[in-house]
């Protein structure tokens, strides 16, 4: 299948074009700026489905409104008309259609054109008014709040946030994306369509998420990243870091054991660590927890874990190595240590089921 893409060269046509890039035996046809009149005229006549994505929404003048947007979607359907073709056609407008202003006037008449052309042609059309869409590759300082505060909060530039109670409807732009291609199968025309998933959040809400996702560094706590807005809104502050700041350098402890550093603490999942420990012998631990759990992983050299149950004399030995990824669980009421018996560095994974606290360690010494 040939697809057209208006305006692949922005954010959502972008995002877009990687999506389509994935789907077997669909071919891209892409229009931008740079694009010659000539070829979109081409791309018209060769296209099955158009993905009518170019706008203008930030012009010199108020006339590059009417010529960006609905001047422009009036030649697409004018020439599918001429060549006796109903070619479906998803076009994003907006919710500033339903708005008296320029701008919102032009999208709304890029949506009468639409309107029309299927009228006339019988062709599957599908209007999409998005609200505030966010994600990787949005420009900054330009129309979205989200891409100019993970911008600036990346490059250590200070938001700045007016009213903090303005609530935003947003849509992250895979839900967009997937909700775009959906079409290709599915095309019994609508002239109103909706991103299955939104979002309302308060610029507060937006900012301090922000804010704690750059604290991670020095922290090393993590909020909730997994689902749903957190997770889209991490995955877009991620991708506005400087190239120099992908990277970031742990604070850890050294002694003549070896070294211990804390690598990430969750809110409610507890902590990750890791220790080096040099060779000849030496042990670690020879403490027991009450309640804290950890969970201990090898991953380079040899050890002994030993256990024992404080009220007991009997010792419980584990023999690990990186030959075998194998956790061991370090249980409540056993004092555990650790030794290294391999001839170079062992290194260890440890996950802690809580956060480590100073006040409260709930780590008592008591040799195994």
């Amino acid at each position: 299948m040939k697809v057209l893409v208006t305006g692949s060269a922005g954010f959502i046509g972008k995002n877009l074009v990687e999506r389509l890039s994935r789907i077997e035996d669909v071919e891209i046809l892409k229009y931008d700026k740079s694009t010659k009149e000539d070829v979109l005229t081409s791309h018209i006549q060769n296209a099955e489905f158009i993905f009518h994505l170019a706008g203008v929404n930030r012009p010199e003048n108020v006339e590059e409104f009417y010529k960006g947007n609905s001047e422009l979607t009036q030649k697409i359907t004018q020439d599918l008309e001429k060549l006796g073709k109903s070619t479906p056609i998803l076009i994003s407008s907006s919710t500033q259609a339903e708005k008296d202003n320029d701008y919102g006037k032009s999208k709304l008449g890029s949506e009468v054109a639409l309107k029309t052309y299927s009228e006339k042609c019988a062709a599957p059309i599908f209007i999409y008014r998005l609200p505030n869409v966010f994600g990787k590759w949005c420009k900054p300082n330009y129309n979205s709040v989200v891409a100019t505060w993970c911008h600036n909060i990346t490059h250590d530039i200070p938001l700045q946030v007016n009213d903090k109670d303005f609530v935003l409807t947003l849509v992250y732009i895979d839900d967009v994306v997937e909700s775009f291609v959906s079409h290709l199968k599915d095309k019994s025309s609508n002239f109103t369509c909706h991103v299955g998933t939104t979002y309302q959040k308060s610029l507060g809400e937006i900012s301090n998420l922000l804010e704690q996702f750059k604290e991670n560094r020095t922290s090393l706590v993590v909020p909730s990243v997994g689902t749903g807005f957190e997770r889209a809104l991490y995955g877009t502050y991620l991708s506005y870091l400087p190239t120099d700041k992908f990277s970031y350098e742990l604070k850890g402890h050294s002694d003549e054991r070896g070294t211990f550093y804390e690598i990430l603490k969750t809110l409610d999942s507890g902590q990750f660590s890791i220790s080096t420990t040099k060779p000849g012998e030496i042990i670690r631990g020879n403490h027991y927890h009450n309640t804290k759990n950890e969970k201990f992983l090898v991953v380079k050299g040899k050890a002994i874990l030993e256990l024992r149950d404080i009220n007991s004399d009997e010792v419980i030995t584990y023999k690990v190595s990186d030959e075998k990824m194998e956790i061991v669980e370090m249980i409540p009421g056993y004092t555990h240590n650790i030794m290294n018996i391999s001839d170079e560095e062992m290194i260890l994974l440890i996950w802690a089921n809580e956060a480590y606290n100073p006040d409260k360690p709930d780590t008592y010494y008591l040799e195994v």
